[in-house]
């Protein structure tokens, strides 16, 4: 198998079997982030995804989910992206369940008719990196959107039969606009239909302008009791019904699971309870010892 260091995995689909059809991220200019840090974009060649289809059929001949790799392979037009696909199931008969990471942008240069032609070979699940719903923030961290974008896109998808993941990236907007990230995020992502919506604590990591940017004193990252806050105003004010997963920091309680809408309040009250009693240094402690995203 062909694998462009580092390999990054979505833990939440099937682990095996991957198939790297791009290295690096078409985008790699968000400042909170260094994942493809050096790491080139590109495509890889049809031989190479060829041979690396043949060593799947070989090891694992009745698979029926494959994650596509790396960082938005989506990214690929559609012209592109079919021929891989309907390779995928020449090698692959059983393939049922077809995954990727994907940016917003990624969807501009694909029709509806595409998607779900691309539905059809089996791609259907997305997870996008969509942070914030924020414009002031989207543009405050580089993200190369904005809000009416992901409405846009995520119809599209919606259309064609896609799910989708959105992420929020609990304290990116920093001190100074984190209410705003917060209601904007929950109302433009509860304009979408999304099928899990995940959640994540900043963490400043070496290598990062947003990290430089904090040390200049041009950025105001939140304490931990603030992140906590955020999050609570960010869920409180969500409204669609998706799975609901959380990678904050916090400690000793699950927020994790499906039907969040019937959980809201039960979610509500762990993270009021948690900025009542939690230790913050203890929280603080735990995102120190984060080595990446």
């Amino acid at each position: 198998m062909h694998f462009t260091e580092p390999v990054y995995r979505n833990p939440y689909w099937p682990t095996w079997p991957l198939l790297e059809i791009t290295s690096g991220c078409t985008h790699n200019r968000c400042k909170f982030c260094t994942m493809y840090k050096g790491v080139r974009f590109a495509m890889a060649p049809m031989e190479q995804i060829e041979e690396d289809l043949a060593e799947i059929a070989a090891t694992t001949p009745r698979a029926r989910t494959l994650q596509l790799l790396s960082a938005n392979p989506l990214a690929l037009s559609y012209d592109r992206l079919a021929p891989i696909l309907e390779k995928v199931n020449e090698y692959l008969p059983n393939i049922e369940h077809i995954y990727a990471a994907g940016r917003v942008t990624d969807l501009r240069n694909k029709t509806v008719e595409q998607l779900r032609a691309l539905r059809g070979l089996g791609l259907n699940e997305i997870s996008m990196g969509t942070e914030s719903g924020d414009d002031w923030t989207l543009d405050r961290i580089n993200k190369g959107y904005h809000a009416a974008d992901i409405i846009e896109q995520c119809n599209k998808l919606d259309e064609a039969g896609i799910a989708y993941w959105h992420t929020f990236l609990n304290g990116v907007a920093g001190r100074s606009h984190t209410r705003e990230h917060a209601l904007n995020s929950a109302r433009i992502m509860s304009q979408t239909k999304p099928m899990l919506v995940g959640t994540g604590g900043l963490t400043l990591f070496p290598g990062t302008p947003l990290l430089e940017e904090a040390e200049r004193g041009e950025f105001d990252p939140l304490t931990e009791r603030e992140m906590l806050e955020e999050l609570l105003l960010f869920v409180q004010n969500l409204t669609c019904d998706c799975y609901f997963v959380t990678h904050h920091t916090i400690g000793g309680i699950n927020l994790t699971g499906p039907n969040f809408l019937a959980r809201k309040e039960q979610i509500v009250a762990a993270l009021q309870s948690e900025l009542e009693h939690a230790d913050m240094d203890a929280l603080a402690w735990r995102r120190s010892q984060k080595r990446t995203l």
